[in-house]
């Protein structure tokens, strides 16, 4: 679970990309992205299991607070946890 203090470096590599995509689209746009949007950020193939292995992880943190979806499939950063911390 995110709380103050507590820096991505916690997290798995993996999910420490999907939050790197997510801080990157909060500076140049409305900084929401679908999980196609961010396999094609990660350099994934757009396969199902690729998609369906972001969208699980990407869901599981938002689950912990470091990551917020807005809409139903659409993510963002959460307003506490940046990229880098």
């Amino acid at each position: 679970m995110w709380r103050p203090a507590l820096t991505a470096d916690v997290l798995a590599v993996d999910y420490q990309q999907i939050l790197a995509a997510l801080a990157e689209r909060r500076t140049k746009k409305d900084g929401v992205m679908t999980c196609q949007e961010i396999a094609v950020v990660l350099g994934l193939e757009l396969c199902p299991a690729s998609v369906e292995g972001v969208r699980s992880k990407v869901k599981r943190l938002a689950d912990r607070g470091w990551a917020a979806e807005p809409a139903p499939g659409r993510f963002t950063l959460a307003d506490g946890p940046s990229c880098g911390s």
